[in-house]
């Protein structure tokens, strides 16, 4: 079993699991059970995606159509002017 995405929300894991199903290729959401143990707290590094070894090259691929795409790594910007300015 090879982890061929890391998702940072169920949706993106059962994004990308139905879509190597799709093509073909078996896949299995790790961690989902996870999530309710922490109650209202975002647990995150838990969601991964797994699929059989010999499926890797293929399933890249197809991950990498889907363009999830990455969170800005500092979503803030120092320019912004009406940062801490009430609503």
């Amino acid at each position: 079993m090879h982890i061929v995405y890391k998702a940072d929300n169920l949706f993106d894991a059962h994004l990308v699991k139905h879509a190597l199903e799709n093509a073909g290729i078996p896949a299995f959401v790790f961690g989902e059970q996870l999530l309710g143990g922490m109650g209202e707290l975002p647990l995150f590094g838990v969601l991964r995606v797994g699929i059989p070894d010999a499926a890797r090259p293929q399933a890249e691929e197809i991950i990498a159509a889907l363009d999830l795409g990455q969170a800005a790594a500092d979503p803030i910007s120092d320019a912004d002017n009406i940062a801490g300015l009430p609503a």
